[in-house]
């Protein structure tokens, strides 16, 4: 079985900074991409950060130049680095990997548990 944990949410006032974390477990052979989603009270979930493996990365206009996601092949593991928070960015982050399973090779996408942030205004 495969799962990924987040960590590190909590409250934050505006212009502050906060890091999440989210780590993958089980049986893992390799994991390809790796994403970081919001959802905001009332609207759907999104994406606006992922990595590849090779750690390319790709930014939502909301979040570039603010947020950055990285990640640590050895640890299977992923970090959002979140400066100048606003109160729009309030919500449930989730992570998000693809990845294939070991010894059967399956190819499959695994959601983390998400983690409340907050930013006050």
């Amino acid at each position: 079985q495969v799962q990924l944990v987040e960590s590190g949410g909590g409250l934050v006032q505006a212009g502050g900074s906060l890091r999440v974390s989210c780590a993958a477990s089980g049986s893992i052979s390799s994991i390809n991409a790796m994403g970081w989603y919001r959802q905001a009270p009332g609207k759907q979930r999104e994406l606006f950060a992922n990595i590849t493996s090779s750690s390319n990365t790709n930014y939502a206009d909301s979040v570039k130049g603010r947020f950055t996601i990285s990640r640590d092949n050895a640890k299977n593991t992923v970090y959002l680095q979140m400066n100048s928070l606003k109160p729009e960015d309030t919500g449930v982050y989730y992570c998000n990997a693809n990845l294939i399973v070991k010894f059967s090779y399956r190819r499959i996408e695994v959601w983390g548990q998400g983690t409340l942030v907050t930013v006050s205004s």
